[in-house]
């Protein structure tokens, strides 16, 4: 329905003032149902990242009644895209416009520094709001089970990523670069990033976004080659052709392949649809086929060099004699069977990689922020059906929370946009109660200043943005990110 046809179109409007006062109370109705209430629906999101910001953008496009606020746990807005994109993606990050957008209308408010299930409650959100989106994303980490994850040297992802990314809980990680071989358990885009963020030419690195001290410390890095290891088989891999192609053409590297894990690709590759089959044939290409005479004098030149290690499995990191750091990662062999899909299946063998850095990319991991909530352990995510959250009315869900931590930032889009269409069929149907008066930021705000909790606003963020961007420009980068909520808050003032 195109509300803003029906809102300008002048005839609706002549009609819609002679009514009385009680009948405007009602709205104007179209075909049965309310355009608008006198009560204008107060909704709530927790959390900035993309799945915030797209329900946001979607409901605020979609119902030209609605009130929305923004709720962030840290000072700075945009969650993963931020914090969680390569710094060499700029691309990626102009996302950012369009939530900014999002964030200045004049029905949306941003609070910053508000860290929903200790600062406030949901169930405080619940009697302020007449409907709570829940979109905080996956901010633990999936473990992977074997003994020695835990030695020095061994990290995951998530903050190997939001160390360079600037996280400010992981401003102190100083991972050890000391070592010659690092092996990343995982082959997603972001074991991927990884990849090429430890094998990058400073030279790359250092006109992006990247924090300085993991620049500072990337430029003293000892790792020479990279291993990224899956379970299961090329035909398998997580990844997009985009990044294989960035590892393949990454200047002063070299590929490093084991031909035995390609064995009898090229003759199931004709039953593949094309997209993995472009990505697939680009690995083939790669690892089998002689490479050109100006590929080759590359190669020959490349001081570092990175591979895909195939059907294995972690069993155990092993550590240093007498000491508790990492000097190996013992694999096991696997095989695939199909049985309705296709699984890795252990053959017995093991094998024994030597390296003093273990990055694990298996997965991001949502957690439960308020004990109230239903929550699926096993999936970390919250139970919904299309973001109604089951057995809890009024509160959706939206983005990793949701679906757990897959896709792109598009899939992202998609199932926000499910989740505000979901909510907007509540609030059509009656499902989702409107009527009743509710106080929105007006009483949430003045219980958090009981609290000595003082919210950032969107307009304290282009301060800090600000101060960012001039630190940056000092140094020849977009931006130079403030590393601590203190410092962020002190550049918002």
């Amino acid at each position: 329905m195109n509300y803003k046809l029906l809102f300008s179109h002048r005839k609706l409007w002549t009609l819609g003032r002679r009514r009385s006062t009680s009948r405007l109370h009602e709205g104007i109705r179209v075909s049965g149902q309310a355009l608008f209430s006198s009560c204008s629906p107060k909704v709530c999101v927790v959390g900035s990242g993309p799945g915030g910001f797209y329900t946001a953008q979607h409901l605020i496009k979609a119902r030209p009644d609605v009130e929305l606020d923004i709720y962030e746990r840290l000072p700075v807005p945009f969650g993963l895209v931020r914090f969680g994109v390569a710094p060499d993606h700029p691309e990626v990050k102009n996302v950012i416009n369009t939530f900014t957008q999002t964030a200045k209308h004049s029905r949306c408010n941003f609070y910053g520094n508000v860290n929903v299930g200790r600062d406030v409650t949901i169930n405080e959100l619940k009697e302020a709001y007449h409907a709570v989106v829940l979109s905080y994303g996956a901010e633990g980490n999936r473990t992977m089970g074997v003994p020695g994850e835990d030695l020095a040297g061994v990290y995951a992802a998530k903050d190997f990523v939001g160390w360079y990314n600037g996280l400010p809980n992981c401003r102190e990680l100083n991972p050890d670069l000391s070592c010659e071989t690092a092996v990343i358990l995982g082959q997603g885009n972001v074991a991927l990033d990884v990849a090429r963020i430890l094998l990058a030419p400073i030279s790359m690195l250092k006109s992006t976004d990247i924090t300085q001290p993991a620049l500072e410390a990337l430029a003293q890095s000892q790792v020479r080659r990279v291993l990224i290891v899956g379970r299961r088989g090329p035909l398998q891999i997580a990844c997009t052709i985009k990044e294989i192609r960035e590892m393949v053409n990454l200047p002063g590297t070299k590929p490093e392949m084991l031909p035995a894990d390609f064995e009898g690709i090229s003759e199931v590759l004709k039953d593949v649809p094309r997209p993995r089959k472009r990505l697939t044939e680009l690995m083939l290409k790669t690892a089998l086929e002689t490479p050109g005479e100006k590929e080759l004098e590359r190669r020959k030149s490349a001081s570092r060099s990175w591979g895909f290690r195939f059907f294995r499995s972690p069993v155990e990191v092993l550590a240093e004699p007498r000491t508790n750091k990492t000097s190996a990662i013992r694999l096991a062999v696997n095989r695939l069977e199909v049985e309705g899909f296709t699984r890795a299946v252990l053959t017995g063998e093991v094998e024994d990689v030597t390296c003093g850095l273990v990055i694990s990319s298996i997965g991001y991991r949502s957690l439960l922020i308020d004990p109230g909530l239903p929550f699926d352990s096993r999936k970390a995510i919250i139970p919904n059906s299309m973001g109604r959250i089951q057995h809890t009315p009024g509160v959706y869900c939206s983005g990793w929370v949701k679906t757990g931590p897959t896709g792109v930032i598009a899939t992202t889009m998609n199932n926000s946009f499910d989740t505000a269409r979901s909510m907007m069929e509540d609030m059509d149907s009656g499902a989702l109660d409107v009527s009743a008066v509710k106080s929105g930021s007006q009483s949430i705000t003045a219980l958090l200043r009981g609290r000595g909790v003082k919210p950032v606003t969107f307009a304290d963020w282009e301060k800090i943005d600000s101060v960012e961007t001039k630190k940056g420009e000092a140094e020849g980068k977009p931006r130079e990110k403030l590393l601590s909520v203190e410092e962020m808050l002190m550049g918002g003032r």
